[in-house]
């Protein structure tokens, strides 16, 4: 989500942080991953802690910094370790364990390395899993929103509410400004409004940078 700079990767397992589900990480669920205590297991978590340990030495980091720091230092980390997967995953059985959460990754590769490109993505989806949570409190009042289209206004309000909260803006200021100003707001200038754009009317222009 453009604005969303930080990354997420704090100190654990690498190997429950590759999840169906995670972003451009596409590999393995920690049950899927075969325990750590089996060699080839141990090394790839070895390999990929690697990774993490770089990405979490760039956390916080404006975009450009970070992908300077992944295309230099991460890149050939990653291709180190795409060569050693498909070398080791050659010589094993599909039944293996291992070889089923290599090919789980694998087959998601191109996925995977988005990351190397694009310095706003975060190696994993922690961030958006957390701001999730309030989606799964309230799942029972979304059964209510009226129609389809209802059920998608709300999902784009919540989009918007749960960026502003991305860029530290408060979504109740921002969404009041953004309703008195709009219909006077020129149509090609709307992406000021956006929440990583946005600043109050009141407040000066040097304090919005």
């Amino acid at each position: 989500m453009p604005g969303s700079t930080n990354s997420t990767t704090k100190r654990a397992n690498p190997a429950r942080s590759l999840t169906p589900a995670a972003g451009p990480t596409g590999g393995a669920s920690c049950s899927t991953w075969p325990s750590s205590r089996a060699p080839l297991a141990a090394e790839a978590v070895r390999r990929i802690d690697a990774i993490f340990d770089v990405e979490r030495s760039i956390n916080g980091l404006p975009a450009e910094q970070r992908l300077a720091v992944r295309q230099k230092d991460v890149a050939p980390l990653v291709a180190e370790l795409e060569v050693w997967m498909r070398a080791v995953r050659s010589k094993m059985s599909r039944h293996a364990d291992v070889a089923k959460a290599m090919d789980y990754m694998l087959k998601r590769w191109n996925t995977f390395t988005r990351f190397l490109n694009d310095g706003r993505i975060c190696l994993t989806n922690n961030a958006a899993e957390r701001a999730l949570r309030g989606i799964a409190l309230g799942r029972k009042a979304w059964l209510f929103a009226g129609s389809n289209r209802g059920g998608e206004r709300a999902a784009a309000m919540y989009s918007l509410i749960v960026t502003a909260k991305l860029n530290d803006v408060d979504p109740r200021t921002w969404l009041a400004d953004v309703l008195r100003r709009i219909a006077d707001h020129p149509a090609s200038k709307l992406d000021e409004l956006l929440p990583w754009k946005w600043r109050h009317r009141d407040e000066p222009a040097c304090q919005a940078a």
